[in-house]
């Protein structure tokens, strides 16, 4: 029996338990055949087998991004990019706002994002009094770069229900002006209203998956672990282009918000129900705030407000009742926690449950895990805990730690220390909030530069395996799919990504200049470089909610 396709010549890293390097794969249908030398892989090599010649290039097991929001990525991909090399200031974004009103049909959507006031000229957030005069016939809505802070217009707070007398809900904070009238800043909880009546249609979402998927295999993702985004629908949104096969990405989808979970409970679904393409991941909350805005909760104030020190969603005894009844119905669990103090409580969740309703093999989550101290480590590997950090962030927001949270700066997204304690780290980009590109991951986990050129926590720095395996072993591990994802190994997918070079012998400072030659998905490319069309061609789609 010979294979479909022969990879030889390369530089193959296989992430198996001896993390071996060797030269050639075989590929049949949708499983590795072979994996070895040369000379091993010949006899797979048929008339009809296509053999891809690496000429020394790295091939790797396809990269997983275990925490990103799959459609907020592919809605946010068409709306107006604060980050564009065009927009410089407040006044700028303003310009761009305008332009888009003339354009855009009274009463519809105009959506802006990545936004982050600390790089616009003027330094301070933009206002609802500022986009009133943009229009007040138009829905206009600023999203932060974080995506824990929103700017409304007029129009959109009244779709929404909050006028000034509306009061903080727990966990979030309504902005306002000296006078007492709300300035259109939403903070946390504060955003809900706005995100319930936003209503995307489920022929919007379903281009958005297509548009994110396009963009994921470009940089070599073949699986995510889909972090949520708007309603419970998603889920059934997700599975039916997953079925129709434009969403190429392997989906491990997570269920937010305990209400949402609950209802999947009542149906005796629960974590890993599915197959290789769709499956149900962890029952997810969130508990805390935004490391760049920043609102994580600290057990300490940050640095620049003794006064400050976070928002936090949930009271201890609310998060137990959340997330122990998803453990005791088999759940894998899961929270957004970025702050210590966070964390802590999550743990406490943890132990509680684990007292309760003893279970191996959890592999239950803390999503960011960013400012976890010594002793959060040291509970995290007692209780096996799997973390999911962002270390793609220390180059686009490691100066904010900095500056916030001073010293304390160098636990942020501690991977070398939790894996020295024997702890399993998936890698992430919690994208849109960050580029998802798994190469700048792997870049800043080896290097933990800032945009300045600082570096946060040099002990924490990790190798280059190290960090690949984050990506592909790690993340397998996060979704219990290492069976059969997450390296290159006889019998598994063939899910497998070819780098433009090797990434075991160039400089560790210049593994973010790499490039995706090939993304093969279930033994299938459905990626190459040399026959992508322009990427600037996605742009010409259209989505009826943002546009």
């Amino acid at each position: 029996m010979f294979a479909d396709v022969v990879f030889v010549n390369g530089q193959v890293i296989t992430v198996d338990s001896n993390n071996r390097i060797v030269e050639a794969v075989a590929v049949k249908r949708n499983r590795i055949e072979a994996v070895g030398t040369n000379e091993e892989i010949e006899g797979w090599i048929g008339e009809s087998t296509k053999v891809m010649d690496l000429q020394g290039r790295t091939l790797l097991p396809g990269f997983i991004d275990s925490h990103l929001h799959l459609l907020s990525y592919g809605l946010t991909r068409l709306a107006i990019n604060c980050q564009e090399a065009s927009i410089q200031s407040n006044a700028d974004i303003i310009g761009k706002l305008k332009r888009k009103a003339e354009s855009t049909p009274k009463g519809g959507w105009i959506l802006a994002v990545s936004y982050n006031e600390m790089f616009m000229l003027e330094d301070q957030y933009l206002t609802r009094h500022q986009l009133d005069e943009v229009s007040t016939e138009h829905l206009i809505l600023i999203v932060r770069q974080c995506g824990h802070i929103m700017i409304a217009n007029s129009k959109v707070l009244e779709l929404a229900g909050v006028n000034d007398q509306s009061a903080n809900p727990e966990g979030g904070v309504f902005g306002r002006d000296e006078s007492g009238r709300l300035n259109g800043l939403l903070v946390e909880a504060a955003m809900d209203p706005v995100k319930r009546v936003m209503n995307p249609t489920e022929e919007d979402l379903t281009k958005a998956a297509e548009i994110a998927s396009r963009d994921f295999v470009s940089l070599g993702i073949t699986t995510i672990h889909d972090a949520g985004g708007y309603e419970p629908v998603n889920l059934r949104i997700l599975q039916q282009v997953v079925h129709s096969g434009h969403l190429k990405v392997r989906v491990y989808a997570m269920v937010v918000h305990e209400p949402n979970f609950n209802r999947m409970r009542e149906t005796c679904l629960s974590t890993g129900f599915g197959n290789d393409r769709f499956r149900i991941g962890p029952a997810k909350i969130f508990i805390d705030g935004a490391s760049i805005a920043p609102t994580l909760a600290t057990r300490q104030p940050y640095e620049t407000n003794p006064e400050d020190s976070g928002i936090l969603y949930y009271t201890q005894e609310n998060m137990n009742d959340a997330l122990i009844a998803a453990h005791r119905d088999g759940y894998q669990i899961t929270a957004h926690a970025q702050g210590d103090r966070a964390i802590e409580m999550l743990l406490n969740t943890f132990e509680e449950a684990l007292r309760l309703y003893p279970r191996r093999n959890h592999r239950h989550r803390i999503e960011h895990a960013g400012l976890a101290m010594p002793d959060l480590i040291e509970r995290m590997a007692k209780l096996d805990i799997v973390t999911v950090p962002n270390p793609n962030f220390f180059a686009e927001f490691g100066d904010i730690y900095i500056k916030h949270f001073g010293a304390r700066s160098d636990y942020f997204y501690p991977i070398a220390s939790c894996l020295k304690a024997g702890i399993v780290v998936a890698g992430a980009s919690d994208s849109p909030v960050s580029k998802c590109n798994p190469l700048l991951g792997i870049h800043g986990a080896v290097n933990r530069l800032t945009t300045s050129g600082a570096v946060i926590g040099e002990e924490q720095r990790i190798s280059v395996m190290e960090a690949i395996k984050l990506y592909t072993w790690n993340g397998a591990y996060a979704s219990f799919e290492e069976d059969r994802k997450g390296s290159i190994e006889v019998g598994k997918l063939a899910d497998l990504v070819v780098l433009n070079d090797r990434i075991l012998d160039v400089a560790i400072d210049s593994i973010d200049q790499l490039q995706i030659e090939i993304t093969m998905i279930d033994g299938e490319i459905v990626y190459d470089l040399e026959k992508s069309p322009d990427t600037n061609e996605t742009l010409e789609e259209t989505i009826n909610f943002i546009m």
